[in-house]
Formats: structure tokens, sequence, C-alpha cells
């Protein structure tokens, strides 16, 4: 229906034009019936083009949702401006005292790194803990799901001998669980990682239930039974250049990367990749707004 985001946020003027209804809070509080408040904790590090990339498949589903902002205290941004983070995002110990229908918890460029290594994994775990309580449902993406089945499961990660990097078929592997519904039997999304959890470690798990994986690209969603917490392994929030920018700039820097499997046509860098995974992308975020975070109240 629409979605609320605060003014002058650069990427609400890009959601207008795309005929995405957009309404800003400080205006428009008292012009929407019941808004599902969803905080997104931003740990990449383009977080105004993950903005956007999370901000359109939210816009896009049927429910008024407030979106807020969250970045880490204790660590400092370098390739976000002050300006920008001071204006649009909050801390966690500013939310702290609320409840939230949902909360979404981004990748971040520190897979290589031990959880426990990394600057603010302490405030992290803080707020995971307290999403246990004042969070209805989360949704963890890529080093955000990892974090996640590490901390609140024991699911430890493992490196990868080369990226996994690209646009993979995934399997539909348990399509009665509701965050499923109107899967197809084989659907794409991309990956960009360096490390992975084993799916022997999900189905272990009496706590969770791995509901997509990839011959070539490994684990790609599980979720805890009571839908409470989604993990997704891979980025369906991409745009269809995501890859590209992030291929370019690793060749850019002389950094060892190889083309992303099954994203330019016929493997041909001149070519311009094709978004082949909007659908999916979109009706993943749609049922989790619909039987995840807006399905009873906390």
């Amino acid at each position: 229906m629409s979605i609320m985001i605060p003014q002058g946020l650069p990427a609400g003027e890009i959601l207008k034009a795309e005929g995405i209804p957009v309404l800003f809070k400080a205006r428009s509080a008292a012009k929407v019936p019941r808004l599902l408040k969803i905080a997104i904790l931003n740990l990449m590090p383009t977080k105004e083009a993950t903005e956007l990339q999370l901000l359109r498949l939210l816009g896009a589903a049927s429910h008024c949702v407030d979106v807020r902002f969250l970045r880490m205290a204790s660590h400092l941004s370098k390739n976000t401006g002050a300006e920008h983070l001071l204006d649009y995002y909050e801390t966690f110990d500013s939310i702290a005292c609320e409840r939230f229908d949902g909360l979404i918890i981004t990748g971040a460029p520190v897979e290589t790194l031990a959880f426990e290594a990394v600057d603010y994994w302490p405030e992290l775990v803080r707020l995971m803990d307290w999403s246990t309580d004042n969070v209805r449902s989360t949704m963890h993406i890529c080093w955000g799901a990892q974090a996640g089945l590490y901390h609140h499961y024991g699911v430890d990660k493992r490196p990868l001998r080369e990226k996994m990097f690209g646009l993979f078929y995934h399997a539909t592997l348990d399509s009665s669980v509701p965050i499923m519904r109107g899967f197809d039997e084989l659907f794409l999304a991309p990956h960009s990682r360096h490390t992975e959890v084993a799916a022997e470690a999900i189905e272990g798990n009496t706590e969770l239930r791995l509901l997509s994986a990839s011959d070539a690209a490994g684990v790609y969603l599980a979720a805890s039974r009571d839908g409470r917490n989604i993990f997704v392994t891979g980025h369906p929030e991409y745009d269809a250049l995501t890859l590209d920018a992030e291929y370019r700039r690793d060749v850019a820097r002389a950094l060892p990367i190889a083309l992303p499997k099954n994203y330019y046509p016929g493997d041909d860098p001149r070519m311009a990749p094709r978004m082949l995974w909007k659908a999916h992308a979109h009706l993943l975020y749609a049922n989790w707004l619909n039987f995840c975070v807006s399905a009873e109240a906390l």
C-alpha cells in the first residue's frame, strides 16, 4: 500500500518515480491506519543502494510500513557520509525500549572474520537478544543470516574455496511453510559471499527448517519453526546491476575475482545482465510481511 520513510531520504524520490506510494514521517503519520513497524539494521558498505533495494520490496507489498534505519554505534562507517547517518539512522540504544513488527539484519563485508572478531559483535548480540522478545519476526540476509544462525542456534559458518558469486537456481524443499507459499519448484537468486552454512547443520537442529537449497550454491533459505527468524544466505534484494558493480570494482582493484556465474548473457561482461529474480524477491518479502510479521500481535 505505502511505505513511510524519514523526510528527505534520497531513496524517496526514486521510489515515487517508480510508482511506489511514499509517505514522509513529518507530514503523514496521522493519514494512515495500522502501520507495520520495521527496523532495518543496515550493515552494508553501500548503505544508500541497500536502502533503495529494501524499500522497493517493502513498499510494493500490501501493507503500510513504517521503516526505521539502524546503525551500530560501536562501528565507524567508512563508505557513507556522517551527515547521512546522522539524518536518517538511529542507534540500537535509542530504540531498545520499543517493540517492532519486523527487523531486517543485512549482510556485511566481514565474512572472513570470526564472528567475535567483528568490532560491533557485542552490540549486535545485544540487538539479536533484544529481538527475541521485542520483534515479531526477523529477516537475516547473507552474513546477517550466518550471524543469526550462529548466535541463536549454534550453527557456524565455514569458508569456501572460492567466492560464491552469481545467479543460481534453488529448489523449494518445503512448500507447506507459509513464507514459501507460491514459490516455483525452481527459482533464481543472487549470491555474493565467501562462506557458507552446512545443510546438515540446519537439518540436524530441531528448531530449524531447511526451506530451499541449491546444488551449486548450497543453503539458501532456512527458518525457525515458529517463523520468528528467517535466514536468507543470498541477496534477493539486489538490483540488476549490483553483481556487475561488485565484479567491476574487484577487477579495478586487481583482486582475484571470477565472472559471476549464470549472470551475463553468454558469460560476456559487455552484455547487460537481465534481472531474472525480481518476482521471487517480491514474493519472499510479501510472504514475510503477510505470514510472519503481521500474523499476530506481540
